[in-house]
Protein backbone atom coordinates (compact mmCIF):
# COMPACT_ATOMS: atom_id res chain seq x y z
CA UNK A 1 0.00 0.00 0.00
CA UNK A 2 2.87 2.37 0.81
CA UNK A 3 4.46 2.03 -2.65
CA UNK A 4 1.06 2.03 -4.39
CA UNK A 5 0.25 5.27 -2.58
CA UNK A 6 3.46 6.88 -3.84
CA UNK A 7 2.75 5.69 -7.38
CA UNK A 8 -0.81 7.04 -7.29
CA UNK A 9 0.44 10.38 -6.06
CA UNK A 10 3.09 10.57 -8.79
CA UNK A 11 0.55 9.69 -11.48
CA UNK A 12 -1.87 12.30 -10.12
CA UNK A 13 0.80 14.98 -9.98
CA UNK A 14 1.93 14.25 -13.53
CA UNK A 15 -1.67 14.48 -14.79
CA UNK A 16 -2.35 17.71 -12.91
CA UNK A 17 0.90 19.40 -13.94
CA UNK A 18 0.28 18.22 -17.49
CA UNK A 19 -3.27 19.58 -17.36
CA UNK A 20 -2.13 23.00 -16.14
CA UNK A 21 0.84 23.23 -18.53
CA UNK A 22 -0.64 22.15 -21.88
CA UNK A 23 -2.23 25.47 -22.84
CA UNK A 24 0.76 27.55 -21.74
CA UNK A 25 3.12 25.13 -23.53
CA UNK A 26 1.22 25.69 -26.76
CA UNK A 27 1.33 29.45 -26.18
CA UNK A 28 5.13 29.12 -26.03
CA UNK A 29 5.13 27.43 -29.43
CA UNK A 30 5.65 23.86 -28.23
CA UNK A 31 3.81 21.24 -30.27
CA UNK A 32 0.75 20.24 -28.25
CA UNK A 33 -1.79 18.08 -30.11
CA UNK A 34 -5.38 19.34 -30.19
CA UNK A 35 -6.55 16.03 -28.71
CA UNK A 36 -4.40 16.64 -25.62
CA UNK A 37 -5.91 20.09 -25.15
CA UNK A 38 -9.39 18.59 -25.53
CA UNK A 39 -8.51 15.95 -22.91
CA UNK A 40 -7.45 18.43 -20.23
CA UNK A 41 -10.70 18.02 -18.29
CA UNK A 42 -10.18 14.24 -18.19
CA UNK A 43 -6.55 14.73 -17.09
CA UNK A 44 -7.68 17.06 -14.32
CA UNK A 45 -10.55 14.88 -13.10
CA UNK A 46 -8.40 11.75 -13.12
CA UNK A 47 -5.60 13.59 -11.31
CA UNK A 48 -8.04 14.90 -8.71
CA UNK A 49 -9.50 11.42 -8.11
CA UNK A 50 -6.02 9.93 -7.76
CA UNK A 51 -5.14 12.66 -5.24
CA UNK A 52 -8.30 11.79 -3.31
CA UNK A 53 -7.28 8.12 -3.22
CA UNK A 54 -3.74 9.16 -2.21
CA UNK A 55 -5.12 11.24 0.66
CA UNK A 56 -7.31 8.39 1.91
CA UNK A 57 -4.49 5.84 1.76
CA UNK A 58 -2.12 8.31 3.44
CA UNK A 59 -4.55 8.73 6.34
CA UNK A 60 -4.79 4.94 6.68
CA UNK A 61 -1.01 4.51 6.71
CA UNK A 62 -0.03 7.63 8.64
CA UNK A 63 1.96 6.25 11.55
CA UNK A 64 5.54 6.05 12.75
CA UNK A 65 5.83 2.61 11.15
CA UNK A 66 5.53 4.09 7.64
CA UNK A 67 6.41 7.74 8.13
CA UNK A 68 8.88 7.64 11.02
CA UNK A 69 10.84 10.65 9.81
CA UNK A 70 7.74 12.83 10.22
CA UNK A 71 7.43 12.20 13.95
CA UNK A 72 9.43 13.51 16.90
CA UNK A 73 10.45 11.06 19.64
CA UNK A 74 7.46 12.23 21.70
CA UNK A 75 5.08 11.19 18.90
CA UNK A 76 4.20 14.65 17.61
CA UNK A 77 4.71 15.81 14.05
CA UNK A 78 7.98 17.53 13.21
CA UNK A 79 7.71 21.12 11.92
CA UNK A 80 8.67 19.99 8.39
CA UNK A 81 6.00 17.25 8.45
CA UNK A 82 3.44 19.77 9.68
CA UNK A 83 4.27 22.13 6.79
CA UNK A 84 4.09 19.25 4.32
CA UNK A 85 0.70 18.11 5.60
CA UNK A 86 -0.63 21.67 5.64
CA UNK A 87 0.47 22.25 2.04
CA UNK A 88 -1.00 18.88 1.00
CA UNK A 89 -4.36 19.53 2.65
CA UNK A 90 -4.58 23.08 1.29
CA UNK A 91 -3.59 21.84 -2.16
CA UNK A 92 -6.34 19.24 -2.01
CA UNK A 93 -8.89 21.87 -0.96
CA UNK A 94 -7.85 24.14 -3.84
CA UNK A 95 -8.17 21.26 -6.32
CA UNK A 96 -11.53 20.34 -4.82
CA UNK A 97 -12.75 23.93 -5.22
CA UNK A 98 -11.50 23.98 -8.80
CA UNK A 99 -13.27 20.69 -9.57
CA UNK A 100 -16.46 21.62 -7.74
CA UNK A 101 -16.77 24.99 -9.45
CA UNK A 102 -17.50 23.34 -12.80
CA UNK A 103 -20.13 20.95 -11.43
CA UNK A 104 -22.43 23.27 -9.53
CA UNK A 105 -24.40 26.45 -10.08
CA UNK A 106 -21.13 28.25 -9.48
CA UNK A 107 -20.28 27.40 -13.11
CA UNK A 108 -22.85 30.03 -14.11
CA UNK A 109 -21.02 32.75 -12.16
CA UNK A 110 -18.70 34.24 -14.78
CA UNK A 111 -16.60 36.20 -12.28
CA UNK A 112 -16.06 33.16 -10.05
CA UNK A 113 -15.08 30.92 -12.98
CA UNK A 114 -12.71 33.62 -14.22
CA UNK A 115 -11.03 33.64 -10.78
CA UNK A 116 -10.90 29.83 -10.45
CA UNK A 117 -9.34 29.43 -13.90
CA UNK A 118 -7.04 32.43 -13.53
CA UNK A 119 -3.29 32.15 -13.73
CA UNK A 120 -2.96 33.19 -10.09
CA UNK A 121 -5.30 30.48 -8.82
CA UNK A 122 -3.69 27.71 -10.88
CA UNK A 123 -0.19 28.81 -9.90
CA UNK A 124 -1.35 28.75 -6.26
CA UNK A 125 -2.62 25.18 -6.68
CA UNK A 126 0.65 24.07 -8.27
CA UNK A 127 2.68 25.86 -5.60
CA UNK A 128 0.89 24.04 -2.77
CA UNK A 129 1.52 20.69 -4.44
CA UNK A 130 5.18 21.60 -4.95
CA UNK A 131 5.55 22.66 -1.32
CA UNK A 132 3.97 19.40 -0.16
CA UNK A 133 6.55 17.48 -2.19
CA UNK A 134 9.44 19.69 -1.13
CA UNK A 135 8.75 19.36 2.59
CA UNK A 136 7.93 15.67 2.18
CA UNK A 137 11.19 14.59 0.64
CA UNK A 138 13.91 17.19 0.20
CA UNK A 139 16.13 15.68 2.88
CA UNK A 140 16.36 12.39 0.97
CA UNK A 141 16.98 14.09 -2.36
CA UNK A 142 20.41 15.31 -1.32
CA UNK A 143 21.88 11.91 -0.52
CA UNK A 144 21.90 9.69 -3.62
CA UNK A 145 23.74 7.01 -1.66
CA UNK A 146 20.53 6.46 0.30
CA UNK A 147 18.28 6.10 -2.74
CA UNK A 148 16.71 2.63 -2.89
CA UNK A 149 18.21 0.69 -5.79
CA UNK A 150 20.02 3.83 -6.92
CA UNK A 151 16.73 5.28 -8.21
CA UNK A 152 15.70 8.83 -7.33
CA UNK A 153 12.87 9.14 -4.81
CA UNK A 154 9.36 9.40 -6.26
CA UNK A 155 8.94 12.75 -4.52
CA UNK A 156 11.98 14.09 -6.41
CA UNK A 157 10.61 12.87 -9.74
CA UNK A 158 7.27 14.52 -8.94
CA UNK A 159 9.04 17.72 -7.89
CA UNK A 160 10.85 17.84 -11.25
CA UNK A 161 7.44 17.49 -12.95
CA UNK A 162 6.22 20.34 -10.73
CA UNK A 163 9.14 22.58 -11.74
CA UNK A 164 8.53 21.90 -15.44
CA UNK A 165 4.75 22.45 -15.18
CA UNK A 166 5.19 25.54 -13.01
CA UNK A 167 7.76 27.05 -15.38
CA UNK A 168 5.58 26.40 -18.43
CA UNK A 169 2.64 27.94 -16.61
CA UNK A 170 4.57 31.04 -15.60
CA UNK A 171 6.09 31.60 -19.02
CA UNK A 172 3.24 30.59 -21.30
CA UNK A 173 0.01 31.71 -19.69
CA UNK A 174 -1.56 34.72 -21.39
Amino acid sequence: MFILNKGLCLAAFILLAFNFALGPARNLGLPVPDKWLAARKAFGMTGFLLILIHALISFMLFSTAYYGKFFSPDGTLTPVASLSMLAGVLGFVVLWAYNLSFQTKLSEDVAFIAFITSRRFLIYALTLGGLHLLFMGYSGWLSPSGWHGGLPPISLVAFVVFVIGYTLNLLGRE
